[in-house]
């Protein structure tokens, strides 16, 4: 069975499952068995950053991926595990364990169609312990319901923000004021996508330290307003441009080994 890229699409709308018919994902498993979430959340970031953030960061990301590689992508988890954040309005969390369920959901859905290799990519850090456990759940659940694809299937967690040459060009772009969280780099990726956002920025003070979280009501009394060691004052839609296209080149090379691994 063929496993590599398909190869580039000439534009998103080609990639994105929801705007599939079920026998185009029918033709499209006969040559590829690959198939990319986009994951995020819905929580606050700063008195200046989206609540959106994490969503819109994980599904550009992913977009743009699929375009590159002929991926299908499918439409975007907005919620995540974002407990923490729920002393700030706006912020709509998943608990660890609604979110295992419904990944575990998603993945076996997609398994049964037959389905091989899931790319989840996230964009946001309090996702990432329960995704792997529901990685763990979702391959114990497909061999026992004797899923055909249940020896084949294989889940990788990207983290679009903790790739290697995208922390480093943060780090040259931001310095130590790249910080945690309400980051410079995640909100320059959303400022490139969403113009609008730009008339949120402004110069703020010197944010707290970044630290161990415990809980909601602790996160905001230490960071009262939502930033943990990050200036995303600095963040300029053309960095975040560059740095969605470095992400998805980075995550396209990621995907090929994924994909053609045995």
């Amino acid at each position: 069975m063929n496993l590599s890229l398909p190869g580039p699409a000439d534009s998103t709308d080609a990639i994105r499952l929801a705007l599939q018919s079920w026998p185009d994902v029918d033709r499209y498993l006969q040559t590829c068995k690959g198939v990319i979430i986009p994951l995020g959340s819905t929580e606050q970031h700063g008195p200046t950053g989206a609540i959106g953030t994490d969503a819109l960061t994980a599904e550009a990301v992913a977009l743009e991926l699929g375009r590159r590689s002929g991926v299908l992508v499918t439409p975007v988890q907005a919620f995540g595990m974002a407990e923490h954040h729920l002393g700030f309005a706006g912020t709509m969390s998943l608990q660890p364990a609604t979110l295992l369920a419904v990944l575990h959901d998603l993945v076996l859905s997609l398994a049964t169609h037959g389905f091989e290799r899931i790319l989840v990519v996230n964009g946001h850090g309090g996702n990432i312990a329960t995704t792997r456990a529901a990685f763990a759940q979702a391959y114990g659940t497909a061999a026992s319901r004797g899923l055909e694809v249940a020896p084949r299937l294989r889940c990788k967690l990207s983290n679009w923000f903790m790739a290697g040459p995208v922390m480093r060009r943060a780090r040259e772009l931001y310095g130590e004021r790249e910080g945690q969280h309400a980051t410079p780099s995640e909100i320059a990726v959303t400022l490139h996508l969403h113009r609008c956002l730009q008339e949120k920025q402004r110069p703020l003070p010197e944010a707290a330290a970044c630290g161990a979280i415990h809980g909601p009501q602790d996160f905001r009394r230490r960071h009262p307003d939502g930033r943990m060691g990050s200036d995303p004052f600095l963040a300029k839609p053309e960095h975040g441009q560059e740095l969605l296209n470095t992400a998805a080149e980075t995550l396209r090379e990621d995907l090929s080994t994924f994909l053609t691994a045995e």
